[in-house]
């Protein structure tokens, strides 16, 4: 199993399911960035909302940052389904 193959969603039943799943988090975790980042802005147009603003640019940050991460959790559960040769053989050549 590579890394990234778009194929690896299709491997079995339980590949398609958690990529379902992987994506749902994915795209919560993305509108979630989207509407802190919004309303954050919003927020700065009364300075006396400036901290709550704040607030939400650096948990909207935090969102953009889970994304990626939320991708290679769900490349590490394919990987731990069980498809450990086509790994190592990237791995050695």
């Amino acid at each position: 199993m590579a890394f990234f193959d778009p194929k690896n969603n299709t491997k079995s039943e339980r590949h398609r399911t958690l990529y379902a799943l992987y994506e749902i988090a994915f795209t919560t975790v993305d509108v979630s960035a989207a509407l802190l980042f919004i309303v954050g802005s919003w927020l700065f147009f009364y300075p006396e909302l400036e901290t709550p603003a704040i607030w939400c640019f650096l948990i909207g940050s935090i969102c953009f940052a889970m994304k990626p991460t939320i991708r290679i959790v769900r490349e590490l559960h394919y990987l731990a389904l069980g498809d450990f040769d086509d790994v190592d053989k990237a791995a050695h050549g």
